[in-house]
């Protein structure tokens, strides 16, 4: 059993700011990508969003430009929407709304029947509130994705999801905590800042890689 909510290749994947950061960040944006069985797309509100990020000096605008180049990433148009979904996520009490990339990124997954993948914790509740039957995926769950841990491999999966953590602080969902531990050794993880405390301190249960060679 998939440990991914991705479970439809049909669907097409909308990514938002923090997930394409999270995949450059990982060192193997274009191996994962192309590992994936899903068509995977940005918001041209996303893309606007990307720049050279100052902590590590990544030039994330550039490195999904060339993703796009690749045919490994599409984009899709704000302006081609046909519902009013955007204006929905972007007006009204803050509670209730979101920032634009995150907005573009659930309204265009609603568009389409699509997956929104978005780290953002506001994003995640508010969707679970709004839009109960939208599917919801994390980074991780690209990561734990069967097609793409057969394609990586034990060794440099651990390093790109080390490296995710790392560099781009990548959040965890709780009921991925273990996979990631089991993956890149409770060494590691005790410095990696993005992990709740007691997931750093070993206080968790080990699981097991299942698939990952």
């Amino acid at each position: 059993m998939s440990l991914s909510c991705l479970t439809d290749p049909s669907v097409t994947i909308v990514a938002d700011t923090s997930a394409v950061i999270n995949l450059n960040a990982s060192g193997c944006a274009a191996a994962v990508l192309q590992a994936l069985p899903n068509r995977v797309a940005l918001t041209d509100t996303v893309l606007a969003e990307l720049s050279v990020d100052k902590r590590t000096k990544r030039d994330d605008a550039r490195l999904v430009r060339s993703l796009i180049d690749a045919d490994l990433v599409a984009v899709l148009a704000l302006a081609d929407m046909k519902k009013d979904h955007f204006a929905a996520l972007v007006a009204g009490p803050a509670a209730e709304t979101l920032d634009d990339g995150e907005a573009a990124t659930v309204a265009w997954a609603l568009e389409i029947n699509g997956v929104a993948i978005t780290d953002d914790r506001k994003a995640v509740a508010l969707c679970a509130r709004k839009y109960p039957k939208l599917v919801i995926a994390s980074t991780v769950d690209v990561f734990v994705h069967d097609a793409v841990v057969t394609a990586l491999g034990r060794g440099r999966l651990a390093d790109a999801v080390y490296s995710t953590l790392q560099t781009a602080r990548m959040r965890v969902p709780s009921h991925h905590e273990k996979w990631v531990v089991d993956l890149i050794g409770e060494a590691r993880a005790k410095g990696c800042l993005s992990l709740r405390g007691r997931v750093r301190a070993g206080r968790i249960e080990r699981a097991p890689i299942g698939s990952i060679k």
